[in-house]
């Protein structure tokens, strides 16, 4: 039959229960089980004692783990650090791509447009034509009062001297009057160097976003002279700060 055996403190402690033992009625010693199941419940309490300890000592981290992992921290750190600079470097560059395509579309827009560069060819045409147009007048009118002086110096009758002096002065009227050709080329030109300094200026501000001038530089390739026959002996007047050029005095020279 089933006994209720007497609680031990130990038992009490670990689950708070009674247990219930069963014996059997033919048991020389009934309190042979009830021993060893206390022999049982303390060897059990001390085991689970024993382990703890030893379980939380394996649980916690060694000196060599911890190093590993702070050195593994600082390595992130370290990246994120190099990942924060480099957006910053990128955020440069797309702000100056950006400024760079807005100075592109300014020009685009002011200037390399067809009607604008249209406008400035057509004032260099006109500068040319109206050059040459003034200066054939001039030659004409030059040779025509040569040619007056002339017949005035051989007649003597008064009336064909009249006529040939009111054509002389009809001639020096007229190159008075081809040398206005000046003003306006003068406008004209100056409108082409408005629209070829707006273009300069907003060059320079796109050379001055990736570095300036002296960066770009760098990357210019080497300038090479394709021109071949006369027109390679062809560089235009000199101008004040040209180098290269003969002066009068070295073509003077080379007759003396």
């Amino acid at each position: 039959m089933a006994i209720q055996r007497k609680r031990y403190r130990i038992e009490t402690m670990q689950s708070g229960d009674m247990p219930i033992i069963d014996q059997d009625d033919s048991d020389v010693n009934p309190h042979h089980h009830q021993i060893m199941s206390e022999l049982r419940a303390i060897r059990a309490q001390m085991a689970s004692h024993h382990r703890g300890p030893a379980a939380e000592q394996e649980d916690a981290p060694s000196a060599q783990d911890l190093t590993a992992a702070q050195q593994l921290l600082a390595s992130y750190r370290a990246q994120i650090e190099q990942c924060e600079k480099l957006k910053v470097e990128l955020d440069l560059i797309h702000d100056a791509i950006t400024r760079t395509k807005q100075e592109i579309a300014v020009l685009h827009g002011n200037s390399f447009s067809g009607d604008e560069m249209s406008k400035v060819t057509g004032e260099l045409g006109a500068v040319v034509g109206g050059t040459e147009e003034a200066t054939q007048q001039i030659l004409e009118a030059a040779e025509a009062i040569d040619q007056a002086a002339t017949a005035l110096g051989k007649t003597s009758s008064p009336d064909q001297h009249a006529r040939l002096s009111e054509e002389i002065l009809e001639r020096v009227v007229s190159i008075f009057e081809a040398c206005n050709f000046q003003d306006l080329t003068g406008q004209r030109i100056s409108k082409v160097m408005t629209t070829m300094k707006f273009i300069e200026h907003h060059i320079t501000v796109m050379m001055e976003i990736w570095g300036g001038v002296d960066a770009i530089k760098q990357h210019a390739p080497a300038i090479l002279d394709t021109r071949v026959g006369d027109a390679r002996l062809l560089n235009g007047p000199k101008g004040l700060d040209d180098v290269g050029h003969a002066s009068q005095d070295d073509i003077d020279a080379m007759f003396n």
